[in-house]
């Protein structure tokens, strides 16, 4: 079965709003070095971007945590699937997502995260669908707020399919 992806952002935007996010995060984190954290494995292709615009110095490391499976929904249950390989004690952390929805995830690393004292932990996500939140997640840097729609493209998948999509599209006809 083939799905229809009808295009949301086109990649034109997405290059542009991810050049605007690494001139303000460079701003923000002059005269420092960012230690970006990327929850894999959507934020892979965003952080890859993000970290070829940002100015300042840069560090990476990555986690895998999930709570959706194969699905279109969120299971609520938190897992490490994946944890980091340095610690992050006195570093300007930037946590790089591919989207937030229900913050469930987010709100479970950043409280696992913040317990490992960095100097400072932000957050960066390309993609935010307020209207689905259930727990207050702070998101300092925003590339775009969409609707509660079933998203792909740029790192974000159907069952592990159209990651590699330069663009962010909705599958059409899910439930």
């Amino acid at each position: 079965m083939s799905e229809k992806i009808r295009v949301l952002v086109p990649e034109e935007k997405v290059d542009e709003r991810i050049r605007e996010l690494g001139r303000q995060i460079s701003e923000d984190y002059a005269g420092k070095q960012v230690h970006l954290i990327c929850v894999l494995k959507g934020g892979v292709f965003f952080m890859c971007e993000l970290a070829k615009r940002i100015t300042v110095p840069v560090s990476m490391d990555f986690m895998c945590v999930g709570s959706y499976g194969d699905g279109t929904a969120s299971s609520g249950v938190v897992r490490i699937a994946k944890d980091l390989d340095e610690s992050i004690e006195n570093k300007e952390v930037l946590i790089v997502e591919d989207i937030i929805d229900s913050g469930n995830t987010l709100y479970y690393l950043i409280d696992v995260l913040k317990k490992r004292n960095p100097a400072s932990m932000r957050l960066c996500t390309l993609l935010d669908k307020p209207d689905r939140r259930v727990k207050d997640v702070k998101v300092d840097y925003c590339g775009f707020e969409i609707p509660d729609e079933f998203v792909v493209g740029y790192g974000l998948d159907y069952a592990q399919k159209y990651r590699n999509l330069p663009y962010i599209g909705v599958v059409e006809g899910l439930e």
